[in-house]
């Protein structure tokens, strides 16, 4: 009798380095959740899905492209990649298909592959922004779509309301660093000590810190004019615009503190009295740390008309979650010195907008909870149901 395993084949598609984070956390989780079948992952992977053992079909440099126009100017080669990716996947007769964000690239490979190959379940991990806008694509991805498993808790009632595929909300994956986010008894003393630490966050993108470093120093100084007190200035600084970063400080009226590394980001985020954050998942991260803040963004003009299309009343993660618009944010042309200033003086004293920022971060540690486990072994149950 031979004792070979079963073997189980996994696509995984990712197009971008937050899908390859996630994607490299469920890969342990499916092992120990198959741990009686031998699996084996093949798709597009960046380097922490490849430390897992999976080999790419090729560089995500290939198709991690952001903004409308670069992505209208690198149409063709995108489509190349997408069906190449399917046609792999096809040959290969997977049992099952994981597509991890990205969905203008993951959702077209995805609509291929079952197309060929219609019996195999396929899963999608992080759900478009269909509460956001385009709320018709949930009903269209029950053609392609077994099942979703979303990061953030209200998507499941959304994809009900649209009639999307089943949705189960594993949890997000900051959840599983709870811990980078409570501050020691000495950094909450040095949380409510003076001078106050604000931290500045201008955005991990270069579009980002072109836009938003200028109108932030400037933000920066008029609070400093109209508080009249001093304040510990922080900018936590991505290392790939290290140097743009640096730069773009040196015109400042107030010169920030410049830190670099993640352990350093985190360090700072638990002792922060307030902060001035670029829209995106830091503002998550700053919520889940308890630190209030004011919001602010900008993008190119292309980019901008897409707001009007936009369904939901914010665009701060934390706000959506707590369902109340605890977090201010200034998008496109309100974005400036003058209403971002507004917003921030007066999150640095103890006031009721300051308690109601607190009061709403303590329910979003509610909301976001999940009851056991970690998302990537509760993703890999959802995964299992589907799996003969």
């Amino acid at each position: 009798m031979s004792n070979m395993r079963p073997r189980l084949k996994f696509g995984i598609v990712v197009g971008e380095v937050s899908g390859d984070a996630l994607g490299a956390k469920l890969i342990p989780a499916l092992n120990a959740r198959f741990s009686s079948y031998g699996l084996e992952f093949i798709g597009t992977a960046g380097p922490l899905l490849q430390k897992q053992g999976m080999s790419s079909f090729f560089p995500l440099a290939d198709i991690a492209v952001m903004g409308i126009v670069p992505v209208i100017k690198r149409l063709p080669s995108l489509m190349k990649r997408i069906h190449e990716t399917a046609e792999r996947l096809i040959a290969a007769k997977i049992d099952c298909l994981i597509i991890i964000d990205s969905p203008d690239f993951t959702h077209r490979v995805a609509r291929k592959v079952k197309a060929a190959l219609p019996t195999i379940p396929i899963i999608d991990y992080v759900s478009p922004s269909v509460w956001a806008w385009r709320p018709g694509r949930a009903k269209d991805m029950r053609a392609y779509i077994d099942h979703v498993l979303a990061l953030l808790p209200f998507e499941p009632v959304a994809h009900q309301t649209l009639c999307g595929p089943p949705c189960t909300y594993v949890g997000h994956p900051l959840i599983e660093r709870k811990s980078l986010f409570v501050p020691s008894v000495d950094e909450e003393a040095r949380r409510s000590s003076e001078p106050p630490i604000l931290l500045v966050l201008p955005g991990s993108r270069r579009s980002e810190i072109t836009r938003l470093m200028p109108i932030f120093g400037e933000t920066v100084a008029r609070i400093k004019h109209i508080h009249g007190r001093d304040f510990d200035l922080i900018l936590p600084a991505v290392d790939h615009l290290r140097e743009e970063i640096e730069t773009a400080a040196k015109s400042w009226a107030i010169k920030p503190r410049i830190i670099h590394g993640e352990a350093a980001k985190y360090h700072a985020f638990r002792k922060a009295y307030a902060a001035l954050a670029a829209s995106g998942t830091v503002t998550l991260e700053l919520a889940l740390a308890h630190v209030p803040m004011a919001v602010g963004y900008r993008v190119g003009a292309i980019e901008g008309q897409i707001r009007h299309f936009i369904n939901v009343s914010s665009v701060v993660l934390a706000n959506l979650i707590i369902g109340e618009n605890v977090v201010p944010e200034r998008i496109q042309g309100a974005c400036n010195a003058e209403q971002l200033s507004a917003d921030l003086l007066p999150l640095l004293s103890n006031t009721e907008e300051r308690r109601q920022q607190l009061r709403g971060f303590d329910r979003l540690d509610h909301l976001m909870a999940i009851e056991e486990g970690s998302p990537s072994i509760k993703a890999a149950d959802v995964i299992a149901r589907y799996i003969a």
